[in-house]
């Protein structure tokens, strides 16, 4: 699939097959993760995967939206602050690693046939309690992983004329 097809197909599932995702489409995912870049290729994440089968009612807790246990796994991107680069205003680039690793297993599940919600609208609090995440651990970002049990809708989205500027504001 070429990459205009593949960022066209690409869109946020909210409604899941129980359909159990291949352990090698799991591993594929999660190398195009791996592979995404990083400020002085630090790599300062980790991802979480986490089957839902049993653990619905603790995972609700995270994002209580009935769609985010429907799929058979969720997985969460969680940056490491204290592994990152930081730019020479003290900016630290954890939270853009781990997002860019996360958009790289979005991608890599689309062209696999497999379906994602990007989700940022979560409780960190109960996130951090139920993933047991150690201090210097935050988590940025989950997505169900599974397949979907919908058709895509139209995507709406600003022309270009919206978001770009050329040579100043």
């Amino acid at each position: 699939m070429k990459f205009a097809e593949l960022i066209q197909k690409r869109y946020s599932v909210r409604s899941y097959k129980p359909d159990m995702v291949e352990e090698d489409k799991l591993g594929q995912v999660l190398e195009a993760a791996c592979l995404a870049p990083t400020a002085c290729n630090r790599q300062p994440f980790q991802f979480i995967v986490i089957k839902t089968a049993g653990r619905e009612g603790e995972l609700k807790r995270i994002y209580n939206r009935s769609f985010f246990t429907e799929a058979p796994l969720v997985i969460c991107a969680c940056a490491v602050p204290g592994r990152a680069w930081s730019r020479m205003d003290g900016v630290n680039y954890s939270f853009v690693d781990a997002t860019i690793a996360m958009d790289h297993l979005i991608l890599a599940a689309t062209e696999l046939g497999l379906g994602t919600c990007w989700i940022a609208a979560f409780d960190p609090a109960a996130a951090r309690e139920i993933l047991k995440l150690p201090q210097g651990v935050e988590p940025v970002a989950f997505t169900p992983l599974g397949y979907p049990a919908e058709t895509p809708g139209i995507k709406s989205r600003k022309p270009l004329s919206e978001i770009v500027r050329y040579e100043r504001w």
